[in-house]
């Protein structure tokens, strides 16, 4: 999802991408990273195993992408003296907090995906390379499935559609991830930095906001995410603290209402 948007972004600046994938490319084959390393001037981490749920029964597997595959990464890329961009989750929180989480708040991840992720920060960090950490969130855009496509095919049944309203953050674009991530890559940023959309919502709010742009009506209904019992737990509070990546940006961040509706627009 945000890879494909990134490519596009980044070609459309000049930059020569060369991508790699599975089946070709297995980021937990050290060869295989070793090529893909050598053979670029900066280097982008997208690969992940993003099945929040699948990783509490595939823990070893999520462990190997997320964490060890890191790890090796950022070894490799400073031997070669590579600068490494690689993007993180809200997951390494627990979502207690009553504020928004800034970069100096301690993690704590709830499950094993958010463990993967963040034992991948620590060991890019451990690795002694030159590394630029984006924690993204709710990312969506116009590749791949996410909560709003998963919002659309639902409304599109037409029953009624029931979304958790304890769930608070923001919707965030891969446009802008991919807008934001050029400015890293153009000034080699180093250090951890949390990105998302201006603005926070509830889950139920983003909904509300989707299906009232929607030709026809959709009945929706609140809950709670205890209601509906999954294998991994989620952060209740997933807002970030942006103002020390807002301070590196030319321009300030949209809200997730303007980056939304451009979305809505474009389907």
């Amino acid at each position: 999802m945000l890879a494909t948007e990134l490519t596009a972004a980044l070609r459309r600046q000049g930059f020569d991408v060369q991508i790699h994938d599975l089946p070709e490319f297995d980021i937990s084959n050290v060869e295989h990273l070793r090529q893909a390393v050598d053979a670029a001037d900066v280097v982008i981490n997208c690969a992940a195993f993003t099945n929040v749920d699948g990783a509490e029964s595939q823990s070893e597997l999520a462990h190997r992408v997320n964490a060890e595959a890191v790890g090796r990464l950022g070894e490799i890329a400073r031997k070669s003296g590579k600068w490494v961009l690689h993007y993180s989750t809200d997951f390494v929180f627990d979502g207690r907090l009553d504020r928004p989480y800034a970069e100096t708040d301690a993690p704590n991840p709830l499950s094993q995906y958010g463990k993967s992720k963040l034992a991948g920060e620590r060991l890019l960090e451990a690795s002694g390379c030159a590394y630029c950490i984006l924690r993204l969130q709710w990312t969506y855009g116009p590749n791949g499935n996410h909560f709003i496509t998963k919002l659309l095919k639902r409304a599109q049944s037409g029953g009624p559609v029931s979304v958790v309203d304890d769930q608070v953050g923001a919707p965030t674009a891969t446009a802008e991830v991919a807008k934001t991530s050029l400015k890293m890559v153009e000034k080699r940023i180093t250090g951890l930095y949390h990105f998302a959309n201006a603005g926070y919502a509830s889950r139920y709010d983003v909904a509300a906001f989707v299906f009232e742009r929607l030709p026809q009506r959709v009945a929706l209904n609140r809950c709670r995410t205890a209601d509906y019992p999954a294998p991994a737990a989620r952060p209740l509070n997933s807002r970030f603290d942006c103002r020390k990546i807002q301070a590196l940006l030319d321009e300030p961040i949209k809200s997730w209402q303007e980056s939304m509706e451009q979305y809505l627009r474009q389907l």
